[in-house]
């Protein structure tokens, strides 16, 4: 079956299929849709993980996991990532078994909609194919509002296009951020409570853009010595990492929309008018745009993401990944020259 959102959202919530494909290039998206499903499971549950070596080497590995009990008797669900062509014979092996109890969900950021597996998981009766894309600034602020839903929460008018800002549309963090607000609020869907910018203030992770301009500046520039002693400053200050990550990723979005612009033909200066682009900022902003292209953009801004949820895990090492993550970013960036 191919699925929408609101499908794919309420089949995790509820799994009664065998696999569950999350395809396409917003892979922070299927991550965030997989929580679902192991949520979904309960908090006992046992998760197995499979790797694409794993599946293309051993085809019938997933449908004996699936068909598999758990050592204690509790639930148990499969997670695959990085799944691609290659694991259409064990997608088969595991849609034609006799019994498999347990689900399946597939994290597959590089398989087109045309692409067998695709199809494989569209027609089956036993298995549901959601295609995940970045939202749109619109489809964010709906997904914004269906998530705070589901924890209890009433967005006031304006949040939930503060929660898309201050997230950079990404659905993992924003969904942590949901977390944490409904938690302050002590909300639940059988204790709804509004969300207002009041909330969101009080802990919410905003910061005022002019303590971190210098580093998002030296990383676009690709200046890493600018970096480090901006990124050393910050840390005296207690600041915490995620929101100059944030608003790193913001202005790196920014270029990417005005460079898909330029190579459709469009002047940079007629862009840069559009974006609204301060006159005082626009010769760094074209020097930008000529600097990184549209593959190095997609990069930083995927790993920069990853960053953030490095840093929001339990356990983590904190700024170190972040400060990691950026100043790879501008190293490989001032090498290029």
């Amino acid at each position: 079956m191919k699925a929408n959102a609101n499908q794919i959202r309420q089949a995790l919530a509820a799994p009664r299929l065998r696999f569950y494909l999350l395809h396409g290039p917003d892979d922070s998206g299927a991550a965030a849709l997989a929580t679902i499903l192991a949520q979904a499971m309960g908090g006992r549950a046992e998760r197995v993980d499979l790797d694409i070596a794993t599946l293309k080497s051993d085809p019938a590995r997933l449908a004996d996991e699936a068909a598999s009990l758990s050592l204690f008797g509790d639930a148990r669900h499969i997670r695959v990532t990085g799944m691609g062509e290659e694991s259409v014979a064990a997608v088969t092996a595991l849609l034609a078994a006799e019994a498999a109890g347990n689900p399946v969900v597939a994290i597959a950021p590089s398989v087109k909609a045309s692409a067998k597996l695709v199809k494989l998981a569209i027609e089956s009766p036993l298995a549901m194919a959601f295609a995940c894309y970045p939202p749109s600034a619109q489809d964010a602020e709906r997904l914004a509002v269906t998530m705070a839903g589901e924890q209890g929460l009433r967005l006031a008018p304006g949040v939930a296009a503060r929660l898309v800002a201050g997230t950079g549309g990404d659905r993992a963090v924003m969904g942590r951020e949901i977390d944490k607000l409904a938690l302050f609020l002590d909300a639940a869907p059988d204790r709804p409570h509004e969300l207002d910018h009041g909330a969101l203030d009080a802990i919410g992770a905003d910061l005022d853009e002019a303590e971190a301009t210098r580093a998002v500046e030296a990383l676009v520039e690709g200046r890493p010595d600018r970096l480090a002693e901006e990124l050393a400053r910050l840390g005296e200050a207690g600041i915490s990492p995620i929101p100059w990550l944030r608003q790193i990723v913001r202005r790196l979005v920014a270029l990417a929309e005005m460079r898909a612009e330029i190579a459709r033909g469009e002047p940079a200066d007629t862009v840069m008018k559009r974006h609204r682009v301060f006159f005082r900022d626009e010769d760094a902003t074209g020097r930008a745009l000529r600097r990184w292209t549209p593959a190095m953009l997609a990069t930083a801004i995927a790993r920069l993401r990853a960053a953030e949820r490095g840093v929001m895990a339990p356990g983590n090492a904190g700024p170190v990944l972040a400060d990691e993550a950026v100043l790879t970013l501008t190293r490989a960036l001032a090498r290029r020259g």
